[in-house]
């Protein structure tokens, strides 16, 4: 079964047989705990920001995601993707977090919400 939902940023994909109810739970507190990791530079969440690609939640309750960084230069390269893991595998009932850095599509601002751009007075 696979349920595909676009959430403002990001894909959310569930390739589950677990209970609605308990897929809709964990992917609201997946994003939620996305939401609290934020660039060390940038003061907005990585997830208004754009930079979750996909999130895809498994039957085995292990947690995919894909994501990105504003710059292949960025100095929290080497602690984003770490916080990203810590954050969604503090959900209850996840099981082992992956996190995949990828660079293609390369970020642009375009991909920030509505929320990020106010916060970074963007408009």
């Amino acid at each position: 079964m696979t349920d595909t939902a676009e959430v403002k940023t990001a894909t959310m994909e569930t390739t589950s047989a677990l209970p609605a109810e308990e897929t809709e739970r964990m992917s609201g507190e997946i994003v939620a705990a996305l939401k609290t990791v934020f660039d060390p530079e940038i003061p907005a969440d990585i997830y208004e920001l754009g930079l979750i690609y996909k999130v895809d939640l498994k039957d085995d309750r292990s947690v995919d995601i894909l994501m990105t960084l504003t710059t292949p230069n960025c100095p929290a390269a080497g602690e984003l993707p770490t916080m990203v893991e810590n954050a969604v595998a503090s959900v209850p009932g996840v099981g082992v977090v992956n996190v995949n850095l990828v660079w293609d599509p390369a970020w642009t601002p375009d991909r920030m919400s509505d929320e990020a751009r106010l916060v970074l007075n963007m408009w």
